[in-house]
């Protein structure tokens, strides 16, 4: 069983800090209104789980061919969390001005998952560090896949409902947010040893 709180953290953190989707999420709604923006969200969790179906199937392939995948992809996925705590602690405050002519649709949040370079290394990392290791079944793997997917659609959700409340309240207090990210994100890399 992974280190839950890790897990949990890691997940909370990753989806609910700034990123391509929770930024086109907020200006969406902003510009168009929560409701036109349920559209995008819901083909951001589409594409996400799509995403993390593949990335089961990658990492599974791996543990099966390569026994030291998992010592690999621990340190490698270690790394990457450190470098995400980093750029967590350094990050400024994210505010988007851009008029949008009419609400991005679903077909757009599907789709940007597949060049959305934070939603493919979460995947992959989230897979192959908490949960490969330690579940086999099929069905488990598409049940955490489903729970991520939705926490996805959770996460651009509150940030189109919350959009300029988040924007304001991330731009006010943006620097101790960020250490308590960065922190809670470096106990999830040293957790995983």
């Amino acid at each position: 069983m992974p280190n839950i709180i890790a897990f949990v953290s890691y997940v909370f953190i990753t989806s609910f800090t700034p990123g391509p989707n929770n930024i086109m999420a907020m200006t969406n709604a902003t510009h168009h209104g929560f409701k036109k923006s349920l559209a995008f969200n819901t083909g951001v969790a589409v594409g996400f789980f799509t995403i993390l179906i593949l990335s089961n199937l990658f990492a599974v392939t791996l543990y099966n061919y390569l026994p030291t995948f998992k010592g690999i992809v621990t340190w490698i996925g270690a790394a990457y969390i450190l470098w995400l705590a980093y750029k967590t602690l350094k990050s400024k405050p994210l505010t988007s001005n851009n008029e949008i002519s009419r609400p991005t649709g679903f077909r757009s949040g599907v789709l940007l998952q597949f060049i959305n370079p934070k939603a493919i290394l979460y995947s992959i990392t989230t897979v192959s560090t908490f949960i490969i290791p330690y579940y086999e079944s099929k069905i488990v793997l598409i049940l955490f896949s489903i729970c991520l997917a939705f926490v996805s659609f959770l996460s651009t959700s509150s940030w189109a409902l919350f959009g300029s409340l988040f924007q304001r309240f991330m731009a006010n207090y943006y620097k101790p947010i960020n250490v308590v990210m960065a922190l809670l994100l470096a106990y999830c890399a040293l957790s995983l040893f």
